[in-house]
Formats: structure tokens, C-alpha cells, sequence
């Protein structure tokens, strides 16, 4: 049995407490109600109710901290050094359509670097979780990045853009680059999972633009404690700053961001 960190302990709990009724609404989908946010971007009840929950249970384990949550947006707090970043629902388009592909995912952020992350399926029940020095992990399993060498090997994961959003072109540009070099490419549809999967050597790359900090902040994480690397693609700075990011294994990754530069 893995030692959980007290607050790796305490995120856990926040965020179990809130998706408690995520399973019912999830099997019970077509009842849900539903706004839109804009097009092909929904909101679910689901959505805000976990939000708001895990803000409230957040709040009381850190009083002073700040937090950015896609829904409720940024709140700064007394304490300027920490932020919660969170997505209740990333994923959300699988959950509307009955796909069991989704996540709650939440991180720590101390002086702009993320210190703790933790990423849950509550219909699965899958718990990934990683804590800045001690290690990524599934459930109690320690997690590694793949040692694939050669992208003609590879998985590799992505993101595409949907109706609405910017990038399309440069997806195929970059779809056409990575597709023909690999074995296969997937598109899951919540990239807190696609990351979780790199760094459990499941897939063994992941690329994506446009990106939001909450739909990443933990996968960073938990990739670069399973011994991985993430940057952005066209760019020094932090993928957080930049939303866009370039996954893999050390050995990989000159070769998958070559092909990606290739697509410029």
C-alpha cells in the first residue's frame, strides 16, 4: 500500500466528496439539464454542481488559497503564493453522449509550478495522482513512461479541435505529420485522461493546441513524475502559459517535436 501525503490525502477526499453524484447523472444522462456555453462546448448541471463543491471543500482546506476553476473562473486569494486549478468535468461532450471517458481533475500550484495533482474517473473509479519528488501513480500502482524509442513504434494521443474552435488547419497539418510516422493515433476526448495515459506508458506521446491550464496542470504533473517530459511545441514557455504541449519520454521526444515542427 502506497503512503499517501497528507494532502494528496485531503485533495482526494475533496474531490470524491464532490463527484459523489456524478455516477447517478452520468447513468441517467438524458435527464440532465444542459446550457450552452457555445457551440459544441456544453455545460452540464453536473458540471457546476462539482465546481462549487470542490471550491467549498477547497476553501476550507485552504483558506487563503486562490483558484481557477473553468466554470467559476479565477478567484484570488489572501495567499498569493498558492492556487487550486480545477476542472470538475473535463471531458464533458463524452459525458453528455454516455462515454465513460471523463474526469475530475485538480492541482496545486505553488509560486507558478504544480506541486500536486490528482485526476479521478468516478465511474471507473480510476485515481491518478502525483505529487511533485514522490512519484506518479494509478490507485496504488507507480507509474512509468513507455521506453519506445522510435515514433514508427508509437500510440500516440491527441486533442482536435472542434466547431468553434480555432486550429483546424494546423491539426491536419500536424495530424498528417505524426499519422504516417506511428502505429496509430487516439482521440479520447479529456485530455487530463490522454496525459494520465502517457504517463502510464499506456500511449506513449501526446500533442495539443489551443488547451486551457485546468485541462492539464495535474497530466503535467503526473507525466514528469512517471519520468517524461512536457514543453510546449513552438515555444520556451511553459505550456501553461502558451496552452499548447508536446508529451513524451526523453528518448522520444526529439523526434515527435521535430514532426511537429515540420507541420508549421
Amino acid at each position: 500500500m502506497v503512503l499517501q501525503s497528507a494532502l494528496i490525502q485531503a485533495m482526494v477526499s475533496a474531490i470524491r466528496k464532490s463527484c459523489k453524484g456524478v455516477a447517478r447523472d452520468f447513468g441517467e444522462v438524458s435527464e440532465l439539464q444542459v446550457s450552452r456555453k457555445g457551440p459544441g462546448d456544453f455545460v452540464t448541471a453536473a458540471d457546476k454542481r462539482v465546481e462549487a463543491a470542490l471550491f467549498e471543500e477547497l476553501l476550507r482546506l485552504r483558506p487563503g488559497y486562490g483558484f481557477l476553476g473553468e466554470e467559476q473562473g479565477a478567484h484570488e486569494g489572501t495567499d498569493k503564493t498558492h492556487r487550486w486549478i480545477v476542472d470538475p468535468i473535463d471531458g464533458t461532450t463524452n459525458f453528455m453522449h454516455g462515454i465513460p471517458v471523463f474526469s475530475c481533475t485538480v492541482a496545486l500550484e505553488r509560486d507558478g509550478e504544480i506541486v500536486a495533482g490528482v485526476t479521478f474517473n468516478p465511474v471507473t473509479n480510476d485515481l491518478y495522482w502525483a505529487e511533485k519528488g514522490k512519484g506518479a501513480y494509478h490507485n496504488d500502482k507507480r507509474l512509468r513512461v513507455s521506453a519506445r524509442r522510435n515514433l514508427d513504434e508509437c500510440l500516440i494521443a491527441t486533442g482536435a479541435p472542434f466547431i468553434g474552435k480555432t486550429g483546424h488547419a494546423q491539426f491536419l497539418k500536424d495530424l498528417h505529420q505524426i499519422m504516417q510516422r506511428t502505429v496509430g493515433i487516439r482521440r479520447l476526448g479529456a485530455c487530463s485522461l490522454d496525459l494520465a495515459m502517457v504517463a502510464a506508458g499506456r500511449v506513449d506521446g501526446y500533442w495539443e493546441r489551443g488547451l486551457k491550464p485546468w485541462d492539464m496542470a495535474a497530466g503535467i504533473l503526473l507525466i514528469t513524475e512517471a519520468g517524461g517530459k512536457v514543453t510546449s511545441i513552438d515555444s520556451d514557455q511553459s505550456p501553461m502559459i502558451t496552452g499548447e504541449m508536446i508529451a513524451c519520454n526523453l528518448d522520444l521526444y526529439p523526434e515527435f517535436l521535430d514532426k511537429l515542427h515540420m507541420a508549421k
